[in-house]
């Protein structure tokens, strides 16, 4: 059996997907750090990132995290990300360590469909909005799980901005929490 393709992915309720911290805060600012969750967010972030033994990155999301998460005490996801084998897809050399770290220059498609045939566990895609982008367009993401924050925000990228075919999802679990946040979790 192939190794399942997760996407985690923070998102304001209009699909805004550029700064999670404006979706997920007690405040109607973004606050520095990472998004701030309450505890039933952070149980579900538990039991996703439980099952998942490999995280694939797109660049940009790599510069920006190996700045905060290595020294940061932020749990569950701190102690997640820093030990968990993290494949980067980029065509340049990584410039700045972080465990478990590598670089990809390989077709992502190519790359995902070995790894995926690999012994392991699930492969989680964090952040990383045109590499989600490109795994969905490619059909090869099995799951999706987006937590959706009780926001409208006009900036930023969207989400599904560019999909050009339609495809129905299965839904799989639906979580809301006393935040007014709602985890859907679908099966694609």
């Amino acid at each position: 059996m192939n190794r399942k393709v997760s996407a985690y992915t923070l998102t304001s309720l209009d699909g805004a997907v550029d700064d999670p911290r404006r979706y997920f805060s007690a405040t109607d600012a973004a606050v520095p750090g990472p998004p701030v969750f309450d505890a039933l967010s952070d149980e579900v972030e538990a039991k996703t990132i439980a099952s998942q033994d490999a995280v694939l990155l797109g660049r940009r999301q790599y510069e920006e995290w190996v700045n905060y998460w290595p020294t940061s005490g932020a749990q569950p996801f701190a102690d997640f990300i820093n030990s968990v084998r993290k494949y980067v897809i980029t065509s340049k050399p990584l410039t700045r360590e972080w465990a478990n770290a590598e670089a990809v220059d390989e077709p992502v498609e190519e790359f995902v469909r070995r790894l995926q045939g690999e012994p392991g566990g699930d492969i989680g895609v964090h952040g990383s909005i045109m590499l989600v982008q490109s795994l969905l367009t490619a059909g090869l993401l099995d799951e999706m799980v987006l937590g959706v924050g009780p926001v409208l925000d006009p900036e930023g990228r969207r989400l599904f901005a560019d999909v050009k075919r339609w495809k129905r999802l299965m839904l799989i679990d639906v979580t809301p929490t006393p935040s007014g946040v709602v985890w859907l979790t679908y099966r694609l």
